[in-house]
């Protein structure tokens, strides 16, 4: 949905909002650029107070792509849903940048995973992701789906970066005092919920925005980062990167993720080794 975003830096706009590189002093970074100055460019600018170590264990591309995804996966798992082990989890777009850390951070936590992809392609990916149950939802109902796979009762969590239709299928599969928590909007599609029906089936609908982390509680920020690092060494989470191109094929990647086609993160490589 251009222009729909919840965050619009002004024109003209450089993308590329997750970075990992070298500051000038030498250190090994992952950070968000100081918007509307994006990181597909040789030079990122960046808050000096926002920087975070990038971890030893992934490379530069995976360290990349860390960030936003795995840091608002763990915000919206932990901080916003509470998900316990045992419990089970429904991420819609399972094979996605957003989808795929979500599946990640979810299998640590010790929950039985239900990974919702679109096609045969992504069903593969979701699978090797680790989720216990994949539902292409071209070919199957995904409500019906997951109420089998549950016997019935429904997800106690629901990762929904969607929106739209598959919003409405998260209403309809999940459980008793069971948790929605509303990433996004990618389908192009805000929903509008029934709050009649939240509260005859008593299940909860959580908000997150990530960023605004950043500016309320910068310290929760770091020591959520902390905890991924920590994860990533002991090889519990790595990064999908399914895709590395120049900084010369930047856009013409940027249309491949608004279509749809691709799964994981697309990382653009800077030519000095750094990546965007």
């Amino acid at each position: 949905m251009p222009g729909q975003y919840q965050v619009r830096p002004p024109l003209p706009f450089t993308p590329g909002v997750e970075i990992c590189g070298e500051t000038e002093d030498g250190r090994r970074v992952i950070a968000n650029p100081a918007l509307p100055h994006g990181g597909f460019a040789e030079y990122a600018v960046a808050d000096a107070r926002a920087l975070l170590p990038a971890p030893d264990a992934l490379d530069d591309a995976e360290a990349a792509a860390l960030h936003i995804g795995y840091q608002t996966g763990w915000f919206g798992l932990h901080r916003r849903a509470g998900l316990e082990a045992g419990e089970t989890l429904l991420v819609h777009a399972a094979a996605g940048g957003v989808g795929s850390a979500a599946v990640q951070l979810g299998k640590a936590a010790g929950a039985t995973v239900i990974g919702v992809v679109g096609g045969a392609e992504k069903a593969a990916v979701a699978r090797e992701l680790g989720c216990d149950t994949v539902i292409d939802r071209t070919g199957e109902d995904v409500v019906a789906a997951v109420k089998e796979a549950t016997g019935g009762r429904g997800a106690d969590v629901v990762y929904d970066p969607v929106g739209g239709a598959a919003y409405t299928q998260s209403a309809k599969a999940v459980a008793f005092e069971g948790r929605i928590v509303v990433v996004g909007f990618a389908s192009g599609t805000i929903p509008s919920p029934a709050l009649n029906h939240a509260l005859v089936k008593n299940y909860s609908i959580l908000g997150l925005h990530w960023g605004l982390y950043n500016t309320k509680n910068p310290e929760l920020v770091r020591r959520c980062h902390e905890h991924l690092t920590e994860l990533a060494a002991r090889g519990a989470i790595k990064p999908l990167v399914s895709e590395r191109v120049p900084l010369t094929e930047a856009a013409a990647a940027v249309q491949r993720v608004a279509d749809g086609v691709t799964t994981g993160r697309v990382a653009v490589v800077l030519e000095k080794g750094a990546d965007a």
